[in-house]
């Protein structure tokens, strides 16, 4: 048989007729596992007749390893060596190369050498012949897969407590990498490592960030945009604002890099938000207030004039369409976020994964003993998604109490809590701080002119970046509508001419008397959002903070989580 789909020879027609698991595996045992033989040939035979041919297949079959016959297979190796050395390479090359290296033999000598180049009239087809082998391949290789996953499900006694969890983890992640064709890279030369990075600069040569731009531009500035496969921790203490930062920058991802008054950066990019903390009801009231500037409070309590009411159906009319996408399961496992960020990626080609916050995260397998060796777990488990899915991970973390306990409260990196492994596998470790947060109520540190700049100002500390620079980045916060922007030092928020302010950028709710006022002049013109059709209200769950969780971060009387 030349060409097998691994296929049993019985049908099965009726459900009654279906076999046992037993019956199916004693067959499968002895069935060829799917190959073409011929597509093989041909696609070796293409490649002796046109030698110009390995360069249009070599992206289809990358390696040896693709070939079922063992003799295929060092042909190929061959032919790919070759190829490297030099692109003008002939049969009588390849015969030389394969007696050199003692194959001439076990391939069948040169007979089957000539078999081959007489088994196909031309190279034209042997882009498709690559894909036959290819597919045939991956259907071997999800046979092994399944082989392991059995094996495993009857011994799962050997994989822990958490067997049955860690080994739907293990079996998702082993066919996800085989529908997406990855495949276990080789040591490689520095030669050509250098040859691809010098292709990667031409290729980005003008076109600015290299990475998803988030919309504020001094961070895009020190960061070149969120890169690909790396791991960034948003880390701070309770209430300063790291879920309403990143929701802002999971937003202006969603609107390629732009802000509500500035145009797009780039493409919109999908973005996922894993949210253990807040539900997502809670998280959309967030981002409705900072993209129309409606006061939070005044949606929480539906207490909302005319023209909050324009800004509301236009914000939602913005946001409808945006690929945003929340994810508010309470207590997940490292295990089951991984599982459904792959999916996430999969199915919806999501470019960003925001996790809030990386302490409620738990791992099986993990004694609970020890939460600092759970937490560490759970770090190589989110650097390793990164990596795997090759995508930018914002992961938020709390910072425990030594930022109060220390002059000015400004956060470092050993302030990250339970874990100093934290640290070590993020690429990018960004701490927020706010220092007028510390000093509410302080009617002499405001009287101070000294500190007139602070109010509003948020500083985002990039105290490591793995491949650039380190520093401060400065942003404007707006307590009333959860919204970091790009920093002005003209203004700052709750000011008359400031964001945040009852005359600020979106036009006005009201002045300081508390009466309604029509918007600003200068304020852009929206179309109006028709509304959503009627649905079920997602909102804090009851009994809890407005954070739709208790309090699990130990942290006595803090305000409402930001």
């Amino acid at each position: 048989m030349s060409e097998s789909n691994g296929r049993s020879n019985r049908n099965w027609k009726r459900d009654a007729d279906k076999p046992s698991s037993a019956e199916v595996l004693r067959e499968l045992v002895d069935s060829l596992p799917p190959h073409s033989e011929e597509a093989e040939m041909s696609l070796l035979g293409s490649l002796i007749l046109d030698p110009r041919a390995v360069g249009e297949v070599v992206s289809i079959a990358h390696g040896p390893e693709l070939f079922y016959r063992e003799a295929h297979a060092q042909i190929y190796k061959a032919i790919l060596e070759l190829y490297d050395q030099h692109e003008g390479w002939d049969a009588v090359q390849l015969l030389e190369m394969l007696r050199d290296a003692g194959h001439l033999n076990d391939i069948g000598g040169v007979e089957y050498l000539k078999q081959l180049a007489e088994s196909v009239p031309s190279a034209v087809n042997a882009p498709h012949y690559a894909k036959l082998v290819a597919s045939k391949h991956r259907l071997r290789s999800l046979i092994d897969a399944s082989w392991r996953i059995i094996y495993d499900a009857h011994n799962i006694g050997g994989l822990g407590p958490d067997g049955v969890a860690t080994l739907l983890d293990k079996a998702e992640a082993e066919i996800y990498e085989i529908s997406h064709d990855k495949t276990i890279r080789d040591v490689a030369p520095l030669a050509d490592v250098l040859q691809e990075e010098i292709a990667r600069l031409e290729a980005l040569e003008g076109r600015g960030l290299t990475g998803v731009p988030t919309g504020y531009l001094e961070l895009d500035k020190m960061l070149s945009g969120l890169q690909p496969g790396e791991m960034v921790i948003l880390a701070a203490r309770p209430s300063m604002g790291k879920t309403a930062l990143a929701l802002n920058i999971a937003e202006q991802v969603a609107f390629g890099g732009a802000t509500p008054w500035s145009a797009p950066q780039d493409e919109p990019a999908g973005t996922v938000i894993f949210s253990l903390e807040m539900s997502r009801g809670s998280l959309a009231q967030r981002l409705i207030s900072a993209r129309s500037g409606i006061d939070l409070h005044h949606l929480r309590t539906g207490q909302m004039g005319m023209n909050e009411w324009n800004q509301l159906n236009t914000a939602c009319g913005e946001l409808h369409d945006a690929p945003l996408y929340i994810d508010d399961t309470p207590a997940l496992t490292i295990l089951q976020l991984r599982a459904r960020a792959r999916r996430m990626v999969s199915q919806f080609g999501v470019k960003v994964i925001i996790i809030d916050y990386l302490q409620l995260l738990t791992a099986p397998n993990v004694s609970r003993e020890s939460r600092q060796v759970e937490v560490a777990t759970i770090s190589r488990g989110i650097k390793a998604l990164a990596r795997e899915l090759n995508v930018p991970v914002i992961c938020l973390a709390q910072l425990n109490r030594g930022t109060e306990q220390r002059e000015g409260n400004r956060p470092r990196m050993a302030d990250l809590r339970e874990s100093g492994s934290i640290e070590q596998d993020a690429d990018v470790v960004a701490l927020l701080h706010r220092e007028e947060y510390y000093h509410k109520g302080d009617e002499e540190w405001l009287a101070d002119p000294d500190n007139h700049e602070k109010v509003g100002l948020a500083e985002l500390i990039i105290a490591k970046q793995r491949n650039g620079p380190t520093g401060t980045v400065k942003l404007t916060w707006d307590s009333k509508t959860t919204r970091f922007k790009n920093h002005d030092p003209h203004t700052h928020a709750g000011s008359a001419e400031g964001f945040g302010g009852d005359y600020g950028d979106y036009g006005s709710v009201g002045d300081a008397a508390g009466h309604e006022v029509e918007p600003k002049p200068s304020q852009p013109a929206r179309s109006e959002y028709q509304g959503f059709a009627p649905g079920s209200r997602s909102g804090p769950e009851a009994g809890f903070r407005d954070g739709g969780g208790p309090d699990l971060d130990d942290d006595d009387a803090e305000d409402v989580p930001f």
